[in-house]
């Protein structure tokens, strides 16, 4: 007899489906939302692995913003190479293992989980681009993003053409609905 699967009900456990050559947003917490990458050294590493991985795993990062206790990325997904869940776990155990290295805590759980949002439509992506590099704001920590060291608003300014920059200004991302925490 053949079993029914039922598709996105374990609430513990977000879907995560891959599609080749797409862009994606990430967010993931730490465990219990513990301010664990409570030093620029361990935002260091984070962010550091961040880029590691990314690279290794042939992933285009398009924008990040790291915090003490969450992070968020937007990724341009490879058409041939390492699925999302490969990349997050690659991540994950990496900066545990780092982290947990410099605290004395080895074994220590640090991460909780993800959750991907795969975006289909420019607005879209345009308006959660915005959010991630505004989010530093949006937490308080920063007056202006680009004075935020863990955050991809300051390259953005510098590198982005002047066009998309200012398509970028106009499009809102206060609506935008994104599982965040408080920093």
């Amino acid at each position: 007899m053949e079993e029914e699967v039922k598709v996105g009900i374990w609430h513990h456990s977000p879907l995560h489906l891959f599609v080749p050559n797409t862009f994606y947003m990430v967010t993931a917490s730490t465990l219990h939302k513990q301010r664990l990458f409570n030093t620029p050294e361990k935002l260091g590493i984070l962010q550091d692995t961040l880029f590691e991985v990314m690279q290794a795993c042939g992933w285009r990062l398009q924008a990040w913003a790291l915090f003490s206790n969450h992070y968020h990325f937007i990724a341009q997904s490879p058409q041939d190479g390492v699925s999302l869940d490969r990349l997050i776990q690659h991540l994950h155990s990496q900066t545990a293992r780092a982290i947990n290295a410099l605290d004395g805590t080895p074994g220590r759980k640090v991460w909780f989980q993800y959750w991907d949002t795969c975006l289909t439509y420019e607005k879209s992506y345009l308006a959660r681009l915005n959010y991630v590099h505004y989010n530093p704001v949006k937490h308080g920590l920063v007056a202006c993003a680009e004075q935020y060291p863990f955050c991809s608003a300051k390259w953005f300014k510098e590198h982005a053409p002047a066009e998309l920059q200012k398509i970028l200004a106009d499009i809102p991302y206060d609506c935008v609905n994104v599982p965040d925490v408080d920093c």
